[in-house]
């Protein structure tokens, strides 16, 4: 870390978008020097006592160098070749290069249709969960061996923006062969000007993104907006700069750093409650005890299994249901983390008992109170 970098004092959570530009520095093959310096950056936050994820792009590159740059059409066939190739490659070279500093990784490949289903999302977000709690860091790519265009996200910019609300991040940078948005295009442009803040995505802002000039990914400035305007309506602040210059990481969580913020959203747990309480129909219904009611309006807690008297109807994990009290007056509505089966039979219980009675347990919390909107 140099001088001139100082990290916040409050531990958070950081998502970083490494693009195939940045992996490679502008190359056709990895660039195993620079990764070095980008995982020793992340040794860095850890050991500082942040958490860290990646999402990491590159594995058709990396399939490309494996097989010695093989003269391949541009079909989805031979895409999806590259990336189940070098897909391995790129995991292999992450765990080497984190082993330098003890730290250990675990792969996750995604497609939209774990993000879109809700149940898949949930499993998702409790494995990276995991992971961070075990001290490893995840990293995530899109499963570009398997996925075909009906269920992909698209590029991995987005894809970085729906891994930080996965994992509840409070920042998201991502690095680009850019040091962050100009008022036009710096490359024919001399007079093109960084800016720096950015405190609302709007229709004159995303006219000025231009495409990236990288060959070898897929994500160009304009989806970089996209995704940071999903990251900040969830409320997480998002980064953008070049990850080709030095300290690139840390340097962009200085409070004047030389690329872009984008502000998080204010509203963004208010708005998702605003969607729970007019959103989905509730699937079901639940009953607690006068307990689990003061706990939940008056303390801010969390619904616990051992608050809740009856299940009604049947609803998977992750689903809206509605709360009420003993005398049938409707409290609350929330999503919930276990299914209408597994709460039949867990209700009554303690929550060091649910992994004895189930075999498994999706946390402490039968509905977390980020989750709950009380009336």
């Amino acid at each position: 870390m140099n001088q001139h970098t100082k990290l916040p004092a409050r531990q958070f959570t950081l998502v970083i978008k490494i693009g195939t530009s940045v992996l490679t520095t502008g190359t056709q093959a990895l660039n195993r020097a620079h990764m070095v310096e980008l995982s020793r950056q992340c040794a860095q936050l850890k050991s500082s006592g942040h958490r860290v994820v990646l999402v990491s792009s590159g594995a058709i590159a990396a399939g490309r160098e494996h097989l010695k740059f093989p003269h391949l059409n541009n079909s989805m066939a031979n895409k999806q070749l590259l990336a189940a190739v070098g897909q391995s490659q790129l995991i292999h070279t992450w765990e080497t290069l984190f082993g330098l500093y003890d730290i250990k990784i675990g792969q996750m490949l995604l497609t939209r249709a774990d993000l879109k289903d809700r149940e898949r999302f949930l499993n998702a977000r409790d494995t990276v969960h995991a992971l961070l709690a075990h001290n490893i860091i995840p990293i995530i790519n899109e499963n570009d061996a398997v996925a075909t265009s009906e269920i992909k996200v698209g590029d991995n910019d987005n894809l970085s923006a729906l891994a930080a609300i996965l994992c509840g991040a409070d920042k998201l940078l991502m690095l680009t062969d850019q040091q962050g948005l100009y008022s036009c295009d710096p490359n024919t442009n001399p007079d093109a000007q960084l800016i720096k803040r950015v405190n609302d995505i709007d229709d004159d802002l995303m006219k000025i993104a231009t495409g990236s000039n990288s060959t070898l990914g897929t994500g160009g400035m304009t989806t970089k907006l996209q995704a940071a305007n999903i990251a900040t309506r969830a409320g997480i602040e998002v980064f953008i700069t070049s990850g080709l210059s030095s300290n690139a990481i840390l340097d962009s969580l200085n409070s004047d750093a030389n690329c872009t913020t984008i502000s998080a959203s204010d509203n963004a747990l208010e708005n998702r409650k605003k969607w729970i309480l007019a959103g989905p129909t509730a699937s079901g219904e639940l009953t607690i005890d006068d307990g689990a009611l003061t706990a939940i309006t008056q303390n801010g807690s969390s619904l616990l299994a051992k608050g809740i008297t009856r299940v009604s109807g049947t609803f998977n994990r992750g689903e809206v249901v509605r709360i009420k009290s003993l005398q049938g007056t409707l409290i609350a509505r929330g999503l919930i983390s276990y299914s209408s089966d597994d709460l039949t039979k867990i209700i009554g219980h303690h929550s060091n008992e649910i992994h004895d009675i189930l075999g498994y347990d999706y946390g402490s919390e039968a509905l977390h109170r980020d989750d709950l909107v009380i009336f």
